[in-house]
């Protein structure tokens, strides 16, 4: 399935979103795992905190779920699992922040790190203040799951941030109001809209200055120091071969084939190649950027033995993983791990042996 998704610069989405959904998925009844791994990602990587799945992945997984749940109110469900601090260094800013403009400016400034495709625009209207969310990529048939989950996910997430609905907000959304918010409705604390010219969560300026109950002043300046440094490396890993990397990095079996990779990125093998070769990158590079991450840590954080890391990484047997593991570090994987292991206990680390 080919699922329309902006490409031109895709900065991935994270992970855990999709995670929180797979939880969604399996309390309505559906098999997550199938679907994730008919999608071809893999679900023990999208528990990660930092990693990021393609937007191409991530849309067709949606669409799947929305397709095979039979629930195309989902994008409300998901909103109403976002706590605040499952959106990283960006959700500690925004709960850190003295008041809920302080909040919001954030949210406008840094949104890039959580919704890439999304951005916001402010203005004031009758003693009002627009903060109005645009879709600068193509997401077809999921633009209701987006904005589904980005405005009635604000109203959420205002909630926690005050400890109660915001008094006089509202959300605007553009076209009629679909069959299935009925169902939601009595969930979403401020009034909904349709028929709006916008997508808009509208909040009147004199609730600006409502200050947010979580607020730290020295944890607000080292969180958006965080997102500072984040959005500045997000931009800067924006190539083509961090695209191909991210698909290698959640793809489900590992390592996976040039083709399917070529695939989700709708490229042919040929585009790929060039691309990374123009990068100064190869495909075999990447894969093997991400065995050595993964080699290491099956090494120091699990009790694997060596035969069943060769397997997680896509070796035939132990030699081959060990070979290729020698050849990138200069050391065997078990004078690795026991390296690891006595630098952990204090024990300085032990020159590899000759």
């Amino acid at each position: 399935m080919r699922v329309s998704a902006s490409t031109s610069q895709d900065m991935g989405m994270p992970a855990i979103y999709l995670h929180i959904l797979a939880e969604l998925l399996h309390s309505i009844g559906l098999d997550e795992r199938d679907l994730m791994l008919r999608v071809g990602l893999d679900p023990v990587q999208l528990k990660s905190a930092d990693t990021r799945v393609s937007q191409a992945q991530a849309a067709e997984f949606i669409t799947r779920a929305i397709i095979e749940s039979g629930e195309p109110g989902l994008g409300v469900m998901l909103a109403s699992e976002l706590k605040l601090p499952l959106h990283g260094a960006l959700g500690v800013a925004v709960m850190s922040s003295r008041t809920l403009q302080d909040a919001l400016n954030l949210m406008t400034r840094f949104l890039t790190l959580r919704a890439p495709h999304l951005s916001v625009s402010r203005h004031e209207h009758h003693g009002k203040m627009h903060y109005t969310i645009v879709c600068d990529g193509e997401p077809g048939p999921l633009l209701g799951f987006v904005m589904d989950s980005m405005l009635f996910g604000c109203a959420f997430m205002g909630e926690q941030l005050t400890g109660s609905a915001i008094e006089g907000a509202k959300i605007l959304r553009t076209g009629p109001e679909p069959s299935y918010f009925r169902r939601f409705r009595q969930r979403i604390m401020v009034p909904v809209e349709y028929g709006a010219t916008d997508d808009a969560l509208v909040i009147p300026a004199a609730m600006l200055s409502a200050p947010i109950r979580f607020s730290n002043d020295q944890l607000a300046a080292s969180s958006r120091a965080q997102c500072e440094d984040a959005l500045k490396q997000l931009t800067e890993d924006a190539g083509f071969d961090c695209r191909v990397r991210r698909v290698i990095e959640t793809s489900y079996p590992f390592p996976p084939k040039l083709a399917r990779v070529a695939a989700t990125l709708s490229v042919s093998e040929r585009t790929l190649k060039r691309r990374l070769q123009d990068e100064g990158a190869s495909f075999q590079h990447l894969v093997d950027q991400v065995r050595l991450e993964r080699a290491r840590e099956f090494l120091t954080g699990t009790g694997m033995n060596l035969n069943q890391i060769a397997d997680l990484l896509g070796y035939a047997d132990a030699a081959n993983f060990t070979r290729a593991f020698k050849r990138w570090t200069g050391v065997s994987p078990s004078h690795y791990r026991i390296a690891e292991q006595l630098a952990v206990r204090g024990f300085p680390r032990q020159p590899a042996p000759a």
